[in-house]
């Protein structure tokens, strides 16, 4: 595969992808919506384009890393007006089924090959190529696109059917949810028993009671520092949303799911929707009675 990608949507995710294809020898060309975002990653080599048809213009592939369904529709009505049959074009965001099974049409209909490949991993994840792809759609344009994967992820599984990459990010981003929440009600445990929680963390993180989300989240509960987020509140909030129409939508209970929205919409209340999701920590620590 030519070493040339084009990449529409440069924030956290699709910022840290820039930078390492960049920094392996990929010509990346790349727009945002944020002119802020377009200068910084200018500064990191990436050739910034007047919009997301000159992307589709001037490269072979195509990712897209979009923040609503509303933007993926847009950028694929975009792409789709250029004549450019075989390209491949690939959607990363996180979105409904529906909104993903829309993008497809829109810009299968125009001679391209969709691919639906959500990744495993927070923007820090994605800043060291921590991030796992799950890649669905075109079994052949996947293991075309293999090199562009591994030069910012550390794995990629092909799940089949495209969609399927999309499920098992809903299936992940589960256990993320209760994970984080998991952590910090632990942390708080902790504190509440009096343990350093340097320590806690040093000692629970290699043990059994350890988590990747654990490791990741429970530094910024040990320092109460949430910035710079590596996934915000928020975010996290239209995330979850998606999993628990999706769960609904084929009859599944996730009570341990359901059980973690309402912390993260206290997070949100207590004004830490730019926050990492790790201040849920501060939610549940507000919820103890005084001493």
């Amino acid at each position: 595969m030519e070493k040339s990608v084009g990449i529409i949507g440069l924030g956290i995710m699709g910022g840290a992808i820039a930078r390492n294809l960049v920094e392996r020898g990929w010509k990346v060309t790349g727009f945002d919506a944020s002119t802020e975002r377009c200068a910084e990653l200018a500064k990191s080599h990436v050739e910034i384009a007047d919009g997301a048809i000159e992307v589709a213009r001037s490269t072979p592939v195509i990712m897209t890393s979009l923040p609503s369904p509303e933007a993926a529709e847009a950028v694929a009505r975009q792409i789709a007006s250029l004549a450019k049959p075989g390209q491949i074009v690939i959607e990363l965001s996180t979105l409904k089924i529906s909104d993903k099974l829309l993008f497809e049409e829109i810009l299968k209909n125009a001679g391209r090959i969709v691919l639906d490949c959500p990744l495993s991993g927070t923007g820090a994840q994605a800043a060291v190529r921590d991030l796992v792809v799950y890649a669905s759609g075109d079994s052949s344009a996947i293991a075309e696109c293999g090199q562009l994967f591994s030069d910012f992820a550390k794995q990629t599984a092909d799940l089949g059917a495209f969609g399927n990459g999309s499920r098992m990010k809903f299936v992940a981003n589960h256990l993320v949810a209760i994970h984080n929440v998991a952590a910090a009600e632990a942390m708080v445990l902790a504190e509440r028993a009096g343990l350093d929680l340097q320590t806690v963390f040093d000692v629970v993180s290699p043990g059994a009671g350890g988590s990747r989300m654990f490791q990741l989240r429970a530094p910024m509960m040990v320092g109460r520092s949430y910035e710079p987020a590596t996934m915000k509140v928020s975010t996290w909030k239209k995330d979850m949303t998606i999993i628990a129409e999706f769960a609904a939508d084929i009859g599944c209970r996730t009570p341990l799911f359901e059980m973690t929205q309402q912390v993260y919409t206290d997070t949100v209340t207590m004004g830490l929707g730019d926050k990492d999701t790790a201040a849920v920590f501060e939610t549940l620590r507000s919820a103890l009675p005084a001493d």
